[in-house]
């Protein structure tokens, strides 16, 4: 798969793998299937069907939390996902599970829900994983030593989104605040935004510079590079709203001013923004949640899936306007 294609987040019991992406699936699972983290429903065949997954995962530890962002796609093919209180590590193209991270410092200690997992982020090299912790922790990971780097505690309330950009990781947090972790230095929190309601949505343009928040009350927040300081911020460049909450966000990687937003299930609208004018330039109506969008520079086109009602990926076609080419349901996969 592609890794302009990769960054999709479920939020339900099951999980299908394509060549375009992360769709929904709810299946019936055996009781055994029940009782594991995770377990493979569905392997498809050598000959490959684009209208069909190529594998099915059942999740029955995903949390039902639209807020979070429990799965993320590295470059080198590795799926992370946020199950409870670990973090489980999947080869696609293999298919294997390539092991296991406990982020809890005691994983023989009782669970409670502020050790669940919240939020995943691959660095762009794939070589570090960023988690997010309902507690407020980061923590950082290299992933072939299965070393925690660090772990950072300067959030007070939990860590619902994690973007990077080069070495520095931005996190953000249910009381509203951004703040910017250089893990190279002693003191790895180097800067703090602060926008109203609470993030739930975080996005490094691809040039880095420029950097999207997506918050509880419909804001989408552009802010510079500038990272500030840990004792001083400044308010974003610029502000758009929409009529839900911003999760759901993607940069256009072949038009650095472009970036594209979902709305939640009270509205349901991809709108593609620009960055320059600050203006929604085109929007298309979903009929359904938003609950993740993602450009395919060499398709030139643009997903979307999808939750409540029907949980679906769509696939559109961004030029000369927002034009819906197909869909796939759960039935097709």
């Amino acid at each position: 798969m592609s890794s302009d294609l990769s960054p999709h987040r479920p939020l339900t019991g099951g999980m299908c793998l394509n060549r375009i992406g992360c769709g929904l699936l709810l299946e019936n699972r055996t009781d055994a299937q029940r009782r594991q983290p995770f377990s493979v429903m569905h392997l498809a065949p050598s000959t490959p069907d684009q209208s069909k997954p190529q594998l099915t995962l059942a999740l029955p530890s995903l949390q039902d939390d639209y807020y979070s962002h429990p799965l993320d796609w590295s470059n080198s093919g590795i799926v992370a996902m946020a199950l409870g209180c670990d973090v489980f590590l999947w080869k696609a193209d293999t298919p294997t599970l390539q092991g296991c991270i406990h982020p809890r410092a005691a994983p023989s200690l009782p669970l409670s829900l502020s050790h669940s997992v919240s939020s995943v982020s691959w660095s762009r090299d794939g070589c570090i994983l960023g988690i997010g912790t309902k507690e407020g922790d980061v923590q950082l990971w290299d992933v072939e030593k299965r070393t925690r780097l660090r772990t950072i505690t300067s959030h007070l309330s939990g860590v619902g989104a994690l973007s990077w950009n080069q070495h520095v990781l931005s996190s953000g947090s249910v009381l509203g605040l951004i703040h910017h972790h250089d893990y190279r230095l002693d003191t790895p929190t180097v800067g703090v935004f602060q926008q109203q309601g609470a993030v739930c949505g975080l996005e490094w343009a691809p040039q880095g510079d420029w950097l999207a928040s997506g918050s509880i009350d419909g804001l989408l927040n552009i802010w510079t590079n500038d990272l500030g300081s840990k004792t001083k911020t400044h308010p974003p460049a610029r502000t758009m709203t929409q009529p839900s909450a911003v999760k759901a966000m993607a940069w256009c990687p072949w038009q650095k001013e472009l970036i594209a937003t979902g709305g939640g299930q009270s509205d349901g609208v991809l709108r593609i923004w620009n960055n320059q004018s600050g203006t929604c330039v085109d929007s298309a109506q979903t009929n359904s949640q938003v609950c993740s969008v993602v450009w395919s520079e060499e398709r030139k086109a643009l997903f979307t899936g999808h939750g409540l009602p029907h949980h679906h990926i769509t696939c559109w076609s961004p030029s000369p306007s927002l034009e819906e080419t197909y869909q796939l349901h759960e039935e097709t996969v």
